[in-house]
């Protein structure tokens, strides 16, 4: 009896032993990350057979096991995902609402500088200062949104700098998790218990990876982990890692790609499906920043477009048509620049868009494929598609029927299946320049007038508009009639040599006239009451004077006139529309991080109050494990007391 009483006690002392050890391993590491609070499972040994009755043997420590809970775990990874991709979103969009706050409120400023320097020409256009003034302002508006465009750049390339070091790092993560399985395999058998915190080292690398990307994982029946990243894309097959890698953009090499690698072979990624930070910094890039940057070339464009069209509709101090003020929108490089020829193309075929009209520009990236017969334009942010058509036969020059304000022309000779991306409004920010060094070039002057005869007595009405060549219009020596006739409305246009133009007019809806001089005129009006033999008579003839601040008045004009997204935004408006989208998707982002916080939060606490170590709860288990120690300890002394009589008495 003694034997076996001694036996169960020394089998107590060593439980107790484990019990108060792995106590001790759970305080140590109770601010250790990642670690998996452990439990020592206790059984009892299996009773001897003594005269009928079972008689017990002691205990034994059956397995040291962590308070692992499964769902809670998933359920934190997931939120952990979710956190890190709002997190970063949070962050881009924060930083990119700074960037338009600050340099586009510095385009915005500089804007309004430029066109009351122009209201100032207008008022007196003979003022060198004044038109000195102007030009230091344009080249401020062009500098503004060259460093809009240089900001954005920077943007993307720190973007892309995070791609590659999160790429890296789970190229990294998933090496040691390969190794760490193969480990975990080796280390376990029917006779042993779980590495624990070999496990917990592995569970650490799951978390940080799922800072990164979405991940999820099947375990076989050796502990060993398939982990699978986005929508179930394997990244480490057992022992196998695979790795990822950034490649250039493909056509544009900005826009960098990742690639899933794997002993020589590669398949491309949709990184916005990865989730986690990853997925995050591909959808700004790729998205909100690209509208941004997009919606400010658009905005460069049309303000460059606009004035330089205002120019050229007058005429500067020396009667010359007016240069210029900034690049030309369609300039070579820019519309070689908003083409690009895709790597798997089997031509070395290029191509140029040319900007026709501004106002029908949208933010939107299209692609050209040719079939070896036709082209076809697909607009990539709606998903819609239509056939491409010359727009004179034999002109090389291809242009939608729906026009979305450009047109393409391909050089060199495309194949079957070619593919070209086209960015409208490429580069427009970024190589905006003030090309125009003369203040005395600014056209202020109006080329013609138009003067009513002092016996015109009805509401008739000419205007000037779309002069193309300002230095033959000063030379206009033009007439036109407009008188009624038993309810028909009509118009005769003369010029010294006789009659060039007549017919008949609405005068709701006006007419517009070429006229030979370089310039349209577009008459108007009920001239009831002028019978046909007595007309409203309107002369045109030149107005340009160094005194003459018309065509600035128009000029100034275009500071109030719809033009961007359809010709409903004026300049200030589709800055601030910009600024404005950008600040609520900084808001949003903002509000979206404190939720993915708040169920990250609850999801870690949940799976803490299985899997963390409470120190009140372990402080008490060590006063528990001490006494029974103590208690087997006691147990043990007596046997030996037991014994020690048992040999006395048979000494």
């Amino acid at each position: 009896m003694s034997v076996g009483l001694y036996q169960s006690g020394v089998s107590a002392l060593l439980a107790a032993q484990q019990q108060l050890a792995t106590t001790g391993h759970n305080i140590a590491n109770v601010n250790t990350e990642g670690y998996t609070r452990q439990r020592a499972d206790q059984n009892a040994s299996i009773g001897v057979v003594n005269g009928g009755n079972y008689i017990g043997t002691g205990t034994y420590i059956q397995d040291i096991t962590r308070l692992y809970d499964q769902f809670s775990y998933k359920e934190q990874l997931q939120t952990q995902s979710n956190l890190s991709n709002a997190n970063s979103m949070n962050t881009h969009l924060s930083q990119l609402d700074q960037v338009m706050s600050t340099s586009g409120g510095a385009v915005v400023s500089s804007l309004d500088l430029f066109y009351q320097g122009i209201n100032g020409i207008a008022d007196n256009p003979s003022d060198a200062g004044l038109r000195s003034i102007v030009l230091n302002q344009a080249s401020t508006l062009s500098n503004d949104f060259n460093e809009l465009a240089a900001n954005f750049d920077s943007m993307t390339k720190a973007v892309n700098g995070e791609i590659e070091q999160v790429a890296s790092r789970i190229s990294e993560i998933s090496q040691e998790l390969a190794k760490m399985n193969e480990t975990i395999m080796h280390s376990q058998s029917d006779l042993t218990g779980q590495p624990n915190d070999l496990l917990d080292k592995r569970d650490q690398l799951i978390s940080e990876l799922s800072e990164y990307t979405r991940v999820s994982t099947v375990e076989d029946s050796n502990g060993v982990l398939t982990v699978m990243i986005g929508q179930g894309t394997t990244l480490v097959a057992g022992i196998t890692p695979m790795t990822l890698q950034v490649t250039a953009g493909d056509p544009n090499a900005n826009e960098t790609e990742l690639k899933l690698v794997s002993k020589g072979s590669n398949i491309g990624l949709n990184a916005t499906a990865l989730g986690g930070s990853l997925a995050a910094s591909f959808e700004f890039r790729d998205e909100h920043l690209t509208q941004a940057r997009n919606e400010i070339d658009r905005l460069a464009m049309a303000i460059s477009s606009t004035l330089n069209d205002s120019q050229a509709s007058g005429l500067d101090l020396n009667g010359l048509q007016g240069a210029n003020i900034f690049t030309d929108i369609n300039s070579t490089q820019l519309q070689q620049g908003r083409v690009l020829a895709h790597s798997s193309n089997s031509s070395t075929a290029s191509g140029q868009v040319e900007i026709t009209d501004v106002k029908k520009l949208s933010t939107d990236e299209f692609e050209i494929r040719f079939d070896g017969t036709d082209f076809t334009l697909y607009n990539l942010t709606k998903g819609s598609n239509e056939p491409l058509a010359e727009t004179a036969v034999g002109s090389g020059v291809y242009a939608s029927a729906t026009d979305n304000g450009f047109t393409f022309a391909p050089s060199g000779t495309p194949a079957a299946g070619d593919k070209f991306s086209i960015v409208p409004t490429k580069n427009s920010a970024a190589l905006m320049q003030t090309t125009l060094t003369d203040g005395s070039a600014i056209a202020a002057s109006s080329a013609v007038g138009v003067t009513p005869s002092t016996n015109n007595v009805a509401n008739g009405n000419i205007e000037i508009t779309n002069v193309s060549d300002p230095e033959a219009a000063k030379n206009a020596n033009i007439t036109v009639e407009m008188y009624e006739d038993a309810g028909q409305f009509y118009y005769q246009v003369s010029d010294t040599s006789g009659t060039i133009n007549s017919g008949t007019y609405d005068p709701a809806n006006g007419l517009s006239i070429d006229i030979p001089a370089g310039f349209q005129i577009n008459i108007s009006g009920d001239v009831t009451g002028s019978s046909a033999n007595a007309p409203e008579t309107f002369t045109l003839g030149s107005a340009f004077g160094v005194g003459n601040g018309s065509n600035a008045v128009t000029m100034a004009k275009t500071q109030e006139i719809g033009v961007t997204n359809g010709g409903k935004e004026t300049f200030s408006q589709s800055i601030a529309v910009t600024s404005s989208v950008v600040g609520s998707k900084a808001s949003n982002a903002d509000l979206t991080a404190d939720t993915a916080q708040a169920l990250y939060t609850q999801a870690y606490n949940r799976n803490q109050s299985t899997s963390g170590v409470n120190l009140d709860e372990e402080a008490a288990n060590l006063l528990k494990y001490q006494q029974a120690y103590q208690a087997a300890s006691q147990v043990i002394s007596t046997a030996n007391t037991l014994f020690d009589t048992i040999l006395s008495a048979v000494r």
